[in-house]
C-alpha cells in the first residue's frame, strides 16, 4: 500500500512541475511576439498604391468615398457604377496638372474607368458637373505623410495563444486530479486505518 502512494506522489509531482513548466514556456513565447512602430496608410511607404472611387455607386448621386487623404505618387482610380456622370475639377493646387474626366460636360456610364496619379500636395475639389447642384463631389487632400499610431500592447502570436490555453487546461487537469487522489485515495489516516 505504501508504494501505492509513493507512485500517486510522484505523478503529482510530475504533473505539477510539468504545468508549471508550460507555463513559463507560455509566458516567454508571449513575450516574444510583442511589435510597436508606426505604419503609414493611405498611399503607403512613398505613394506607389491606388485607391478606388466609385461614382455613382448604386445609382446614388455621390463619389464613394467622397473624401480621401492619400500621399504624393498615389493613383486615383474612379470606377462608374452608374450612367451620366463625370469628375470635374472645381479647384486644384497650384502647379497640379490634373484635369478630371469629362470636364467638358461629356458624361461616360456604367462600366467607365479613369485613373490619375497625383503628385502635387494640396486639395483636389470635384464634381459631377450633371449632378452638382444635388451635391455630388468629392475631394481629394495630398499631404506628405498619414501616420497610424502605433499599437498600445503588445501583439500576442496565435501560436503563443494557443499554448497559453493549452497550459491552462493542463494546470487545471493537474489540480483536479490532485483533488481527486487526495479526497479518495491519497494517504488520509482514515484511508490507511482500514
Amino acid at each position: 500500500m505504501e508504494n501505492d502512494a509513493l507512485s500517486r506522489r510522484a505523478f503529482l509531482r510530475a504533473g505539477t512541475a510539468g504545468a508549471a513548466a508550460a507555463g513559463t514556456a507560455g509566458t516567454a513565447a508571449a513575450q516574444e511576439g510583442t511589435e510597436t512602430g508606426t505604419s503609414s496608410g493611405g498611399g503607403g511607404s512613398g505613394g506607389m498604391s491606388t485607391q478606388e472611387v466609385t461614382v455613382g455607386p448604386g445609382g446614388s448621386l455621390v463619389f464613394e468615398p467622397a473624401e480621401l487623404t492619400i500621399t504624393p505618387g498615389t493613383t486615383v482610380r474612379w470606377v462608374w457604377d452608374s450612367n451620366n456622370h463625370n469628375v470635374a475639377p472645381e479647384s486644384t493646387p497650384e502647379g497640379a496638372n490634373w484635369g478630371g474626366e469629362g470636364s467638358s460636360g461629356t458624361t461616360f456610364d456604367s462600366g467607365h474607368e479613369y485613373s490619375h496619379t497625383f503628385d502635387t500636395l494640396g486639395t483636389y475639389e470635384y464634381v459631377c458637373t450633371p449632378h452638382a447642384s444635388a451635391g455630388m463631389a468629392g475631394s481629394i487632400e495630398v499631404v506628405e505623410s498619414i501616420e497610424t499610431p502605433a499599437p498600445t500592447g503588445p501583439a500576442v502570436p496565435d501560436g503563443a495563444k494557443s499554448l497559453i490555453v493549452a497550459t491552462t487546461f493542463a494546470m487545471i487537469a493537474t489540480l483536479m486530479l490532485a483533488f481527486f487522489f487526495l479526497k479518495f485515495g491519497g494517504d488520509s489516516p482514515k484511508h490507511e486505518a482500514e
